[in-house]
């Protein structure tokens, strides 16, 4: 364990008069934090992905789109 002196504002801090072990509250809430951020941040780059995957798909399916069309065949 390491000792940390921090800076809180005072509505946080009367949030915090009501928890009985402050130390393990805030460790377990700057978890939360950090997976919150991790699972935010895997969500847009998969969004990303996603997307140029697609423009990907259509450029593809477009190329065959044009090489497979043959006049005269319905």
């Amino acid at each position: 364990m390491v000792r940390l002196n921090i800076t809180l504002p005072e509505d946080v801090i009367e949030c915090l008069d009501k928890v009985s072990n402050k130390s393990r509250f805030i460790a377990e809430a700057v978890r939360e934090r950090f997976k919150k951020d991790a699972k935010d941040k895997m969500n847009k780059e998969l969004i990303e992905a996603y997307k140029a995957s697609a423009q990907e798909d259509k450029k593809t399916n477009d190329e065959w789109d044009n090489a497979t069309f043959m006049e005269g065949w319905e």
